[in-house]
């Protein structure tokens, strides 16, 4: 059955990538134009509901869209050139979760991360639902109950195709994105075209109906209307930070690509954002029940084409923004379980989030952000009116928080950088900005259902306390073994020497006699423990000891320089101790290693080497026993022995587990 489900999951997943490969990274890392495809896909599909969210916003003076669009435009080269500079200060990756935690402080950082994980699920939710509502506008009423399922199941072929892989998920979507780049640079271009005289007007009646509507609403009202149309089209900036938070994806020298694909992504959602804005007055473009802006605009820029070829425009347009919106999610499975990695090796969520698959993806962070949108989907009935009024305000958390935490330090830096007023001005506006918009879109959306979101990101923020002082106290306590280990391991070895009255000089090898094969995780307080214990326990029953460790790439540090390597060095620093203890007790002793992203394959794979050279082996390991509820602490902790004490056992080896209590390891009694 495992053989069955094995061979099921190379072939949805594919094979395993290669860790010793130093091209690998190269392989799976994305370019500019697939980092653009893969990260700028969220923000340009804004150009779809951005706009008309603005039109919706200024109701009857919607001759004001021209200025809002304007200063939108201006927004966007703001954050994005101010998100440069975080990427440049943050080489390595620079989203909002690490820029708060560095720049501010770890809570501040805990709470933007958690913010912006709850924006990627609905980013994730939104896009899809969009795109179904989209897709279905096409077919009969009677159709429109399947709408649920079909979003589901396109949330599911999004699952698997990250679960394959980045640069895999990417390309797959790379001819999506292409149409709808051209069909909407050509609709842009032909409504120019086909209005030169018109556009000078376009000015004209932009000054015109400033004066009727401060005619009619008076200086300060036509400003808040202004000003409120330009915070609901807020969602026009949501993608932008995901360029800096998914840079570790990007191919090298990754601060060039990310600047790069931030410029291409600010410049091609600028010109979609005014050009769509200028077409929807050029063509004299109204909201229309049932139909979007974009709808009615291209209805009316193909009414004097031939029938096919308008027809057939008007439904490649709309069907390709329909599937870009299902591609945008793509944000959402790309820098969701960035975020969580980042978290997760800070511990404010479970550490097994920071492990890689053996595909190199954080499997389980896309999983949880696909269940997590599956359940949002599903209880909202893929409304995107619902959804709409969720979205937007945790990703201006995360950006205000972020241009705080760059404002504060351009100003500790003034003294040592020259150029730091004017970084410090970037990122300053960037902080009002982002401020106005988001204090704004709390107050237009708290009472709609915008409260909904706060208190889950609240629920959110709880629960990583309480993760983070569960692993602070763990932590604690596993130090104070290592502490009493340290204090009384001459004492142990040299008692251990006498009872057992061997000598280093008099030790022969026999791969017959009794051997313990030791899993251990580091030269740790927990490893030394369960050796003496083996050691006072069994008495002189071992003559011979194996230690394994396994060495963990994870999501954190797959991407820096030479990991293997550098993992490489560390395990032989600590398997080499153990090896000296056991020689100076008279014992033979070898260490055997392995580097990878699943400890239990690993040590399967070491498996058959060590029992083909000792015949009579005992596989031992030590598990801390944890207070609280098992369920609680099995998401907590790993318990990757008995994984591996299960598949030893189907295939008839002996294994034993060590129970390590916390509170009884720290006395001294114990270790005899």
């Amino acid at each position: 059955m495992a053989d069955v489900f094995g061979k099921i999951r190379k072939t949805v997943i594919g094979n395993p990538r290669d860790l010793k490969d130093n091209s690998t990274f190269r392989q799976i890392s994305l370019i500019v134009f697939l980092a653009w495809v893969g990260l700028g896909s969220d923000a340009l599909t804004s150009s779809c509901y951005g706009p008309e969210e603005i039109y919706k916003t200024l109701g009857l003076h919607v001759s004001l869209a021209v200025i809002v669009g304007l200063i939108t435009m201006v927004t966007i080269f703001i954050i994005s050139t101010s998100y440069s500079q975080i990427i440049k200060l943050f080489p390595h990756g620079g989203g909002g979760y690490l820029v708060a935690t560095r720049l501010i402080s770890p809570n501040v950082g805990m709470i933007s991360g958690s913010a912006l994980l709850i924006d990627y699920v609905l980013t994730i939710s939104l896009s899809i639902s969009s795109g179904s509502d989209a897709f279905f506008s096409f077919l009969p009423i009677q159709f429109h109950p399947y709408k649920v399922p079909f979003a589901l199941m396109i949330l599911g072929i999004l699952v698997i195709l990250n679960l394959r892989g980045v640069k895999e998920s990417v390309s797959a979507l790379t001819p999506i994105f292409i149409i709808f780049v051209l069909a909407h640079v050509f609709l842009i271009a032909y409504a120019f075209t086909t209005h030169i005289p018109e556009i000078k007007g376009v000015a004209v009646q932009t000054s015109s109906g400033l004066t009727t509507s401060i005619s009619q609403l008076g200086i300060f009202g036509t400003i808040v209307l202004v000003m409120k149309a330009y915070s609901m089209g807020a969602g026009t900036y949501t993608g932008i930070e995901a360029v800096s938070n998914g840079l570790p994806n990007l191919r090298e020298p990754r601060v060039k690509t990310a600047i790069k694909t931030m410029r291409l992504l600010s410049i091609s959602l600028s010109i979609a954002v005014i050009g769509l804005i200028i077409s929807y007055f050029l063509f004299d473009v109204h909201i229309q029940q049932g139909k979007t802006l974009n709808a009615v605009l291209i209805s009316k820029a193909i009414a004097s084409w031939n029938p096919f070829m308008g027809q057939s425009f008007l439904y490649i347009t709309l069907i390709s923004e329909a599937a870009l919106l299902f591609v945008a999610a793509q944000t959402g499975f790309l820098d969701g379980p960035r975020v969580m990695a980042n978290m997760a090796h800070d511990s404010w969520l479970p550490r097994r989030f920071s492990m890689l698959s053996d595909r190199l993806v954080s499997q389980n962070g896309i999983l949880i952000m696909g269940v997590a949108a599956y359940f949002v989907i599903w209880l909202s009935k893929a409304s995107v009116g619902f959804l709409v009024v969720l979205y937007s305000i945790n990703v201006f958390i995360t950006f205000s928080l972020s241009q705080f935490g760059m404002v504060r330090h351009w100003i500790t830096e003034r003294k040592t950088d020259k150029n730091w007023l004017g970084k410090l001005l970037i990122n300053g506006i960037g902080l009002i900005l982002t401020t106005f918009i988001l204090f704004t879109v709390i107050i237009i959306k708290f009472d709609e259902g915008g409260w909904i979101t706060i208190l889950i990101t609240g629920a959110l923020v709880s629960l990583a306390v309480y993760i983070k002082q569960h692993y602070i106290k763990i932590g604690k306590e596993i130090g104070r073994i290592q502490q009493v280990m340290n204090s009384k391991m001459p004492e142990t070895i040299a008692e251990l020497n006498q009872n057992h009255k061997r000598k280093s000089d008099d030790r022969t090898i026999d791969v017959h006699d009794m051997t313990a094969v030791i899993l251990v995780n580091g030269y740790t307080g927990i490893g030394l423990y369960s050796l003496f214990k083996i050691l006072s326990k069994f008495k002189d029953v071992y003559k011979n000891f194996v230690f394994i460790q396994i060495g963990i790439v994870d999501a954190d540090s797959f991407h820096q320089e030479a990991v293997v390597e550098t993992i490489k060095q560390n395990i032989e620093q600590d398997l080499s101790k153990y090896v000296y203890l056991i020689k100076q007790l008279g014992y033979n002793a070898e260490y055997r290693y392995s580097i990878g992203t699943d400890v239990a394959e690993e040590v399967l794979n070491i498996v058959p080497e060590v029992v083909e050279k000792y015949t009579n082996t005992t596989f031992i390991g030590g598990q801390l026993v944890f207070g609280g509820t098992y369920r609680i602490t099995r998401i907590l902790h790993n318990y990757t022995i008995f994984s591996i004490q299960k598949r030893l056992y189907n295939i008839g080896l002996t294994s034993i587990v060590i129970p390590i209590s916390l509170r009884k390891a720290v006395q001294v009694n114990n270790y005899k």
